[in-house]
This record gives C-alpha cells, sequence and structure tokens, in this order.
C-alpha cells in the first residue's frame, strides 16, 4: 500500500515527476546531480544532468537532442569552445572527451574551432576522444579507448582503433529507435501525456 501511494505522490508532485518519468531512461534526472549542479555549482550552465566529476565548457555552443545527456557519466570532458551537436537518444560512457577547438600549432593562445556533430542513437564507448571538424551518422557505436579523427557520416556502424575505423557496418532494417513515453531535453519536458 505504501509503495502505490509514494509511486502516487511522485507521479503527481511538480517537482518529483520529472525525476519519476525519467527514472529508467539513459538521461534521467536525478535529485543528487540537480542538487550538485543547481545548488553547489558544479557544471550550473548546463541545461541537462552532469555528474560533478565531468567538464563542460561552452554550454552556449552545445546543442543536445532528447533524451541525451553528454557528461552525465563520471570523468567526462565536453568542451564547446566550437558547436557540439549530439542528436536524439545518443549515450555517452564514462571519461569521454569531445572536442570541438584545438590549439594553433602556431600560436598555442589561439583556438582553432571546428564543429563536432554526432547523430542520433549513437552510443559512444569509455574513454573515446572524439576531435573537431568529426561528424558521426546515425546508429554509430564507438569502441571504448578510440580516437576518432575522422568523419563516418553514414552511420549504422561500429567504429574502433586509433585512428578509428570501420569495423562493422549495422544492418539498418534490425537497428531500434525506441523512444521513451516521457521526453527530455535536458531538464525540459517536450511532450506531455
Amino acid at each position: 500500500m505504501i509503495k502505490y501511494i509514494l509511486k502516487f505522490v511522485c507521479k503527481n508532485t511538480p517537482i518529483l515527476k520529472h525525476w519519476y518519468r525519467t527514472r529508467r531512461t539513459a538521461a534521467p534526472l536525478r535529485f543528487k546531480y540537480w542538487f550538485y549542479q543547481k545548488i553547489l555549482g558544479f557544471n550550473r550552465s548546463a541545461y541537462w544532468p552532469t555528474h560533478p566529476s565531468s567538464i563542460i565548457s561552452g554550454v552556449q555552443n552545445i546543442k543536445i537532442g532528447i533524451g541525451t545527456a553528454p557528461g552525465l557519466s563520471s570523468g567526462c570532458y565536453i568542451q564547446g569552445l566550437g558547436k557540439i551537436e549530439i542528436g536524439d537518444y545518443t549515450i555517452i560512457a564514462p571519461n569521454v572527451g569531445i572536442i570541438s577547438a584545438n590549439h594553433s600549432l602556431y600560436d598555442y593562445t589561439q583556438h582553432e574551432r571546428n564543429k563536432v556533430k554526432i547523430g542520433r542513437y549513437c552510443w559512444i564507448g569509455m574513454n573515446v576522444v572524439v576531435l573537431p571538424g568529426v561528424e558521426l551518422g546515425d546508429h554509430t557505436v564507438v569502441a571504448a579507448g578510440s580516437v576518432v579523427r575522422n568523419s563516418f557520416q553514414e552511420g549504422y556502424c561500429v567504429i574502433g582503433g586509433n585512428p578509428a575505423k570501420i569495423i562493422k557496418e549495422l544492418d539498418k532494417e534490425k537497428c531500434v529507435e525506441k523512444q521513451n513515453e516521457w521526453e527530455y531535453i535536458g531538464y525540459k519536458s517536450v511532450k506531455n501525456k
């Protein structure tokens, strides 16, 4: 009985319903991370949930899709000096670096900015580094420990290594595009049922 009362309260209390709705998604809104961000100030400017050990810079240049939260896993470095776009339902493992600008070879005080674009339903494995100018198409899986310096715009593949290369092509017909019942871009709901 208590279980059902708690469930009812969580589903219908304005502040708690968002945590309840996203509890079983890849980008859950958890009180702990919200507290670290909004109260203690870890990655305060990010409009999506982040882990306190991740570093997010240039938030104004980062655009995320539905159900995506770069830096929610621990130890990530998301550098948005250039532009970064990450599509819907893309998951990013711990210790991933996404870099959109690099130091100039001729003047290290200057940055050469470039755009990074990651498609929908991608999976970026642990300890991956994505370098400036890279574009990954939909349903791209990046193997753990890879360094991605070239684009794979066609997507539907598994890439890995240093530098990353195609390991396996994926069958488009077998790729599933599930959607969450309650869709969020960061902390903001985009769909109400």
